[in-house]
């Protein structure tokens, strides 16, 4: 699912890149923290409480449905008022109206928060694997055609609208489930026992994570943060393909074999050694051919978000270990430590974010911050891996290992093809591409990782259930 949909996504940032104005990226940039703020108040942990749960009945689902959307409308109309608070802030008046019309997607999602929920419990990513092409590829070309008459920023905020909005009527058709208008107390408060601490959690990792558009967007010009929000938006189309997916998978799948020890270590375990093995390479490559790329792909004015997606790529590495390692505490319904480990990380982070602004290091050094966070923050997520279920840091350092030198080794040799490969950036891209692939898989092969023969038969055994 994530794949297909990033790489539609991808494929429509491409477009619109070449047809807006930097600056347009980097107006939306400046309000995606408050619209994934106000997201997560929506959702308050609710999700992840009733996928955990072993038995559900119709009044969980429906109070957690009618807390949605009641939650939604109320948040709305906060932002609707704080809009001109928040564009004096950025000193920029257009966000007024873009916020105020953009924040319509709050309650847009409250329609299809539960409808998700029920088809992660089922593990029904078919289904929302068609919903999210069809979204994306329907409010994709709005977008694009907007954008070609001159809408410019408008276009990504219809774009925004017109995707969710699709997504929450599709998931409402399929999973033919209707609400009933009838709130209880008891499952809101059981629930919320569960939720309320990752709500807290998500509420401060959803800052965090977000942080640096605001910063960017206050001491710098939409300009800059325009060039920073596409070299971040491009290594997500990497990094979260892997890591989302997996956090999305696992979840459940580790969460109905909670109280067998043996068995989620040994899946544990697995996780991590698939998960870094296709995740290393890929953030290591891009990293190695960021330049061609971006300028072949993009076009010369993005050129300056080159060095930001170099070095974001090195963060992103990490993503699927610490989505991986939080679930664990969730599987095992400890979301008072997840918090615990959230408030520790932050606190970190706002220590190097504070030095960073301090010395003046600029958006690089914002950056190169974000990775330092991203490695100290693994260290401490793997502190209760080892006391919940017996995998310490220096076994998953074990397992990891193997895929991490091979990956920089690969990187190593697809810079060096790259200094030394004439002609443009096509032809780099295509030679750096065939030398990095063979050269990661040759290396595995050599050095016997079961990691390749994993990935091997799953790709033999998806060819196969096609052909059917």
């Amino acid at each position: 699912d994530l794949i297909a949909n990033q790489g539609i996504q991808f494929i429509i940032q491409v477009i619109l890149a070449r047809l807006l104005l930097v600056e347009d990226f980097g107006l939306i940039g400046m309000i995606t923290i408050f619209i994934a703020i106000s997201t997560s108040f929506i959702d308050s942990g609710f999700g992840s409480a009733l996928i955990r749960e072993q038995e559900t009945k119709q009044e969980d689902f429906s109070t957690v449905f009618l807390f949605n959307l009641a939650v939604a409308f109320g948040l709305y109309i906060i932002l609707f008022f704080s809009a001109p608070l928040i564009s004096d802030f950025f000193r920029e008046p257009r966000l007024i109206a873009i916020l105020r019309v953009l924040s319509l997607v709050l309650i847009i999602n409250s329609f299809g928060l539960v409808q998700r929920v029920m088809l992660v419990r089922r593990i029904d990513f078919k289904t929302q694997t068609k919903i999210n092409i069809a979204a994306s590829v329907t409010s994709g070309i709005i977008a694009i055609i907007l954008a070609y008459f001159g809408f410019g920023v408008w276009s990504l905020v219809i774009r925004t609208l017109t995707m969710q909005f699709l997504i929450a009527f599709l998931l409402s058709i399929s999973n033919k489930w209707k609400p009933s208008l009838a709130f209880s107390f008891h499952s809101f408060k059981r629930l919320f026992k569960f939720g309320s601490r990752l709500l807290v959690s998500g509420l401060i990792n959803t800052v965090y994570m977000n942080i640096y558009y605001v910063i960017i967007g206050r001491f710098f010009s939409a300009t800059d943060l325009g060039y920073f929000s596409n070299g971040k938006k491009l290594e997500e189309v990497a990094s979260k393909a892997v890591s989302a997916s997996l956090q999305r998978v696992t979840y459940p799948v580790l969460s109905s074999m909670q109280k067998e020890e043996a068995r989620l270590r040994a899946g544990f375990g697995k996780i991590i050694r698939t998960s870094t093995f296709l995740n290393f390479p890929i953030m290591v490559f891009l990293a190695a051919i960021a330049g061609p790329l971006i300028d072949l792909v993009f076009g010369t004015k993005w050129l300056p978000s080159v060095p930001y997606f170099r070095v974001l790529c090195f963060a992103g590495m990490l993503y699927p270990l610490h989505a991986i390692n939080l679930n664990i505490l969730q599987v095992k319904g400890r979301s008072d430590l997840f918090l615990k480990l959230e408030i520790i990380k932050k606190a970190i982070m706002t220590v190097i974010i504070v030095v960073v602004l301090l010395l003046r290091l600029g958006i690089m050094g914002l950056i190169w911050g974000s990775v330092l966070s991203s490695y100290i923050s693994y260290y401490i997520n793997t502190i209760y891996s080892k006391k919940l279920i017996s995998y310490s840091i220096k076994d998953q350092i074990k397992d990891i290992l193997p895929s991490y030198l091979l990956s920089f080794s690969m990187g190593a040799t697809v810079c060096i093809i790259g200094l030394l490969t004439p002609g443009g950036d096509l032809i780099k891209l295509l030679v750096q591409t065939l030398v990095g692939f063979t050269t990661y898989i040759g290396l595995s092969k050599l050095f016997k990782i079961q990691e390749l023969y994993i990935i091997e038969d799953l790709i033999f055994s998806l060819i196969k259930r096609a052909r059917r």
